[in-house]
């Protein structure tokens, strides 16, 4: 549509996946320029080439933007796509386009970009800019939304492939479009992920509403829910200044969100097989991260079937990593990953 520019022992599983991305390799490997530890501060949207798309599934209009460097031009090589999926709580651009004044760079839409990536994001339904419905939109209608949103990037960009990242719900979006829609994965980035939701604090409590989330499709998200994503874990791994500047860029589209994953996370677990998942795989979990344990995370890792492969353990990182004091770990472990050379013996 319309387009506009602007079993085996924790110690094996780790060794046998080669999971270790060092942290020896200095932010100033990544091509972004540190300053105070903080890769990309500094880089401006003026830097940038952005549009803003609709695509649509039946009546139902979806929100997405894209950034990159430059804008595309005819015939010119085209760069990986690599498409964010957002969560339960937050839509597409407060997740992954956020500007936190004076705390450094936010933008994962930012740094990958200035890393040579054509970065799209989507509102999924009834999220932010995309239309708002009498729907709960469950993990299978973010499938739905995936594949529209999909359909647009590959006739903009040329691509049949592309790469994923999502995080907490978002990876399970991720996961179940894997399984739905093979052929359009190349490597995919899952963090914050929940298997089977067992040994998870965070679910436990979610689970006391969970006949609220049965009986409506809608529920409240205010300023406190979301200031909460940063202290429920562990106080003091993310920046304070963000949960205000993410509060900010996020009520604007109001004060109420969907149920459909909370259900999904609380009453439907597993939701996702990762025996059916053939694309690579890294895993990204926080230290503190109370939405899964490391037995569920290892337990999802180990039915991976593509021997490419990795899970990461972030120190000092609770539940989201792309807002964490510590988010350049987390830049670095999955440019690494979509980045690893190819097999050669394949």
């Amino acid at each position: 549509m319309g387009t506009k520019d602007s079993a085996p022992s924790r110690r094996n599983i780790f060794k046998a996946a080669g999971l270790a991305v060092g942290a020896a390799v200095a932010a100033d490997a990544l091509g972004l320029g540190a300053a105070e530890g903080q890769p990309g501060i500094g880089m401006h949207e003026s830097h940038f080439w952005t549009a803003e798309y609709w695509a649509k599934k039946g009546s139902v209009d979806l929100y997405l933007y894209r950034k990159r460097t430059k804008a595309p031009t005819k015939g010119e090589r085209p760069l990986p796509v690599l498409f964010l999926v957002h969560g339960s709580s937050i839509s597409a651009r407060p997740s992954y386009d956020l500007t936190v004044p004076g705390a450094g760079e936010y933008s994962v839409m930012n740094v990958f970009a200035h890393l040579g990536y054509d970065v799209w994001t989507m509102d999924h339904e009834g999220y932010g800019h995309s239309s708002q419905t009498a729907g709960n939109s469950d993990i299978a209608s973010g499938v739905e939304d995936l594949k529209a949103g999909t359909d647009l990037v590959m006739k903009e960009t040329g691509q049949s492939k592309m790469h994923f990242f999502g995080e907490s719900s978002g990876a399970l979006r991720v996961g179940a479009f894997a399984m739905a829609e093979p052929a359009r994965c190349d490597r995919l980035g899952m963090s914050a992920l929940t298997y089977t939701g067992k040994g998870s604090p965070t679910l436990t409590k979610r689970a006391e509403q969970l006949e609220y989330y049965r009986t409506h499709n809608r529920r409240p998200r205010g300023r406190d829910m979301i200031e909460s994503i940063f202290t429920r874990d562990k106080a003091g791994t993310s920046d304070p200044r963000v949960a205000g500047a993410l509060a900010d860029a996020e009520l604007k589209f109001g004060d109420t969100i969907p149920t459909g994953t909370y259900l999904d996370m609380t009453a439907n677990l597993p939701v996702i097989d990762p025996t059916k998942i053939q694309s690579p795989v890294v895993i990204l979990r926080g230290q503190y991260d109370g939405i899964a344990s490391e037995e569920d995370v290892l337990d999802f890792f180990q039915k991976l079937p593509n021997p490419d492969r990795q899970v990461s353990i972030l120190p000092g990182v609770a539940h989201s990593v792309a807002f964490s004091i510590n988010r350049q770990q987390f830049w670095h472990v999955l440019h690494a990953f979509l980045t690893m050379p190819p097999r050669l013996d394949a």
